[in-house]
């Protein structure tokens, strides 16, 4: 199961008594549910000692976990068993200069290779995301038509996580004889999957995480340096079934500014809703949690404050009634605090259908060139003016009234992996709306009702529009660029208000998912303790 699958068990059974061992694997990630779970499994194996816990990886730095479990307890009661795994040498080759369109040069670098190398093996290519593979895929195709007879075919395949199973599936597969691979992979080959038969293996040097400003209570998702475990665990997939080589498009002199590894995801994210799920088993002082990592101080404390104005947490920092109930809720604690306000708005139809299609990525699928202006006029039919949230909400209905079909979002530039994940998680939340009696009425067509639901839940997320075209967040000011997703990418919204789902951060600061709502709306839900602009 997932970490954070695991830790909703624990919410429910403190002690995790139906399980005598649990294996952590992946550890080096240090995603945000991993970090708690350990912390819990600590406390757990207070009251259990008959508990026994491994924790699993391939490039974890086993020392550091050894000290955290053996820090306040006897002697002995963490030990480290050492696998070492059998690798081929990898030769390493750095660029020159840094390179300023590394998609592109990844794309030349695997067709040079092809062409001038006579070693076996498919190559494998890092980039940072489904855009980058998308560009690094034309540019391949573009390059087809001048491949000369005696090179090997070529057979571009990408990894990410919007592709569905069986496309992904075609990355594992040999490639026809006479053929090479090129898989244009995230990071998610990391250490995630293995693909046999790769021998070249391209790094772009860069990794997209999400990070988060206390300051300006706002989360990002931005591209940044990749860090030395990331790049040596890169290097290593090129070495597992022969000799291999490792192409780094930056120099050699790079290193030097890389850190170790990773920032753990705790240090760098939205606190809200892990605090409030720790505050439901029952851990109200946090500074006596044993954190992996703590936490800055000033994330724990925007937290709390935005856990208090919320409704979550009372002036003791203790759960309110509501509290409980949203912390026990599969969802960010703002998505949860929609689906409660629903009740009142009566609009709850409509907002757990939201709530579902805000959880997957790009519903919508938009090819370059003329196929994308077609894709383009079949997304348009689906456009509410009032923004992308009461988009999303047509598009899933109008896919439930045409029976779920595949061949209608092939032709309605749709994902039909996309869509059948949002009913999936949509039946999932509708149970929890049952459980906590929260009905399921419909706003009958009132968009207003339905935007001011959204703003119960996003009340942090919100930005107005100034001359230039841009927005500025409620906050700091952040300046704040519509993505071109967006059907509020080319115009003007009339009051002059939007929330926004997330941001992401790229050459510039970009906000996803906005609805259009009346700037009155923000102070009625949420921003009672935030100094009115």
């Amino acid at each position: 199961m997932t970490d954070g699958i695991l830790f909703r068990e624990a919410q429910i059974d403190p002690l995790l008594s139906r399980y005598s061992v649990i294996m952590i694997d992946e550890a080096h990630e240090r995603g945000i549910y991993t970090d708690l779970l350990l912390g819990v499994l600590k406390k757990i194996r207070r009251k259990r000692p008959s508990l026994r816990v491994i924790v699993s990886s391939a490039t974890l730095d086993a020392s550091r976990f050894l000290d955290y479990f053996n820090a306040g307890n006897k002697e002995g009661e963490a030990t480290i068993v050492s696998l070492e795994g059998r690798m081929f040498p990898v030769e390493v080759a750095y660029a020159q200069e840094p390179v300023h369109d590394y998609v592109k040069k990844a794309a030349e670098t695997a067709w040079a290779i092809n062409l001038q190398s006579d070693k076996k093996g498919d190559i494998l290519i890092f980039l940072t995301g489904r855009e980058d593979i998308e560009r690094c895929l034309d540019f391949l195709s573009d390059l087809m038509p001048t491949l000369p007879q005696r090179a090997k075919k070529l057979e571009p395949v990408p990894l990410h996580s919007g592709l569905t199973a069986a496309e992904q599936m075609a990355a594992f597969e040999p490639a026809e004889p006479g053929s090479r691979k090129i898989i244009i992979s995230t990071n998610i080959a990391e250490a995630s999957v293995t693909i046999e038969g790769v021998s070249f293996v391209i790094d772009c040097g860069f990794v997209k995480i999400r990070a988060y400003n206390a300051s300006t209570n706002l989360a990002t998702l931005a591209t940044v340096n990749i860090s030395l475990a990331s790049a040596t665990q890169r290097a290593g997939r090129a070495g597992r079934t022969q000799a291999g080589i490792c192409y780094r498009l930056y120099p050699e002199s790079a290193l030097k500014s890389l850190l170790p590894n990773t920032p753990p995801e705790i240090t760098r994210t939205d606190l809200m809703t892990p605090i409030l799920q720790l505050k439901s088993l029952g851990i109200d002082d946090l500074m006596k949690f044993e954190w992996v990592t703590g936490p800055p101080a000033e994330n724990v404390l925007r937290a709390l404050e935005s856990l208090y104005t919320a409704g979550m947490i009372g002036e003791d920092g203790r759960l309110t009634p509501t509290g409980e109930k949203v912390s026990e809720c599969p969802v960010e604690v703002n998505i949860a605090r929609m689906l409660f306000a629903s009740k009142d708005m009566k609009c709850g139809e409509e907002i757990v259908t939201i709530a579902a299609m805000t959880t997957i990525q790009d519903i919508f699928i938009i090819p370059d060139g003329s196929a994308g202006a077609l894709a383009e006029l079949e997304r348009r039919k689906f456009t509410a003016e009032e923004g992308d949230h009461l988009t999303l909400l047509n598009a899933y209905n109008a896919f439930i009234k045409h029976g779920k079909s595949s061949g209608w979002c092939k032709s309605h530039a749709l994902s039909f992996k996309a869509m059948s994940r949002a009913v999936s998680i949509r039946t999932q939340l509708k149970k929890y709306m049952q459980r906590f009696n929260l009905p399921l009425e419909s706003c009958e067509g009132d968009a207003k009702r339905l935007r001011k639901c959204l703003v119960s839940g996003y009340w942090r997320n919100g930005a107005r529009w100034v001359a230039d075209g841009t927005y500025r967040s409620v906050k700091d000011d952040t300046v704040l660029h519509v993505h071109p997703n967006s059907v509020l990418f080319t115009r003007k919204v009339r009051s002059g208000w939007v929330i926004f789902h997330e941001m992401e951060e790229t050459k510039k600061t970009q906000i996803r998912i906005l609805t259009e709502i009346d700037s009155d709306w923000l102070l009625e839900y949420g921003h009672k303790y935030v100094k009115d602009r």
